[in-house]
């Protein structure tokens, strides 16, 4: 992980221990999708929030992460909600509040902004947080985001892999980074802060299409699920594999996975049916079999009634569930 003294820059790719599965967790809060939100999110802010991230530093989890949306159109507003807080500015303000976690945009919607805009944004923010950065992008759904500003939704795949092309330039080493595209293009511009972790930031990849995963393979330092079941998960990191080894890629490559929604012990509550429940080594069996597939990290969600109550959750999770993820 990256460290937050700066006089200690992060450097490498390689942001998550090797042979271990890791664990790191998407903010409450920040978005208030209802496939996932909890009711007291709602009325929940960033009070709220700065604990649950000092909690998940404290506790050890690798990662919190946020997603990205502009404006949710009226015809998604029901589910989705328009409560999405800005990646830049969340990820920024929780650099000056944690040490140790990484903090992930996942995802950021790159296709929607100039490659130079997002590396001086992001740039800015591993700058503050000492290296901890992990920039997560994906090509995102919501067609009229895109109608709103600008950008051809159509062409939205083909913009995102040479915005990460270019996004690999950007927040490189070099303060004049150079890169020529047919959308974009940039020489003899500086940019400072340069980022803190050398020689840039991670980028991860998010999206299970075929599209994103060849997207991920080759252009990408990991993949991010987006929701993958079980049964879809080890295909997926074969094709992952399959294209990186006949890239001859051998770099680091961190693969991801997103939990079914946990409890730890047994709930007083109904926590729906499709969420994980029991003791300690119950549940660290279960998700054992994420690393089986292939996977290096895990994105965990607790079902809670309250922010104390998920705090609870994560440290019951912490002390008794991660200790035995490798066993």
């Amino acid at each position: 992980m990256g460290r937050g003294e700066e006089s200690q820059p992060a450097t490498g790719l390689q942001v998550l221990p090797p042979g271990r599965l890791s664990y790191g967790m998407q903010l409450p809060v920040t978005s208030l999708s209802t496939l996932y939100a909890e009711p007291w999110e709602v009325e929940a802010g960033p009070a709220e929030l700065r604990r649950i991230a000092r909690a998940a530093d404290r506790l050890g989890f690798a990662y919190l992460a946020t997603c990205d949306h502009v404006a949710i159109p009226v015809r998604l507003a029901a589910a989705m909600g328009t409560v999405w807080y800005d990646p830049v500015a969340t990820l920024a303000h929780l650099a000056a509040i944690t040490e140790r976690t990484l903090l992930l945009s996942h995802v950021a919607v790159a296709p929607l902004r100039h490659p130079l805009a997002l590396a001086k944004q992001y740039a800015t923010v591993d700058r503050l947080a000492g290296g901890r950065l992990v920039l997560g992008v994906g090509a995102g759904h919501v067609r009229e985001e895109f109608e709103a500003l600008g950008v051809d939704y159509g062409r939205r795949g083909a913009i995102l892999d040479e915005t990460v092309d270019a996004l690999k330039a950007a927040l490189g080493p070099s303060e004049f980074p150079q890169f020529s595209g047919r959308r974009f293009a940039f020489r003899g511009l500086g940019q400072a802060p340069r980022p803190a972790r050398t020689p840039r930031p991670p980028l991860w990849v998010g999206g299970s299409s075929p599209a994103a995963l060849r997207r991920a393979a080759l252009r990408g330092d990991g993949w991010l699920s987006q929701g993958d079941r079980r049964d879809q998960l080890p295909q997926r990191v074969a094709v992952l594999r399959q294209l990186r080894e006949e890239a001859e890629l051998d770099g680091p490559f961190a693969v991801g996975a997103i939990s079914e929604a946990l409890y730890v012990g047994s709930p007083a509550w109904d926590t729906g049916g499709r969420t994980l429940t029991g003791a300690p080594d119950t549940l660290a069996e279960s998700l054992r079999a994420y690393r089986a597939m292939g996977a290096d990290q895990i994105q965990v969600r607790f079902r809670s009634r309250d922010a104390a109550e998920l705090m609870d959750q994560m440290q019951a999770f912490a002390e008794g569930v991660a200790p035995l993820l490798e066993g």
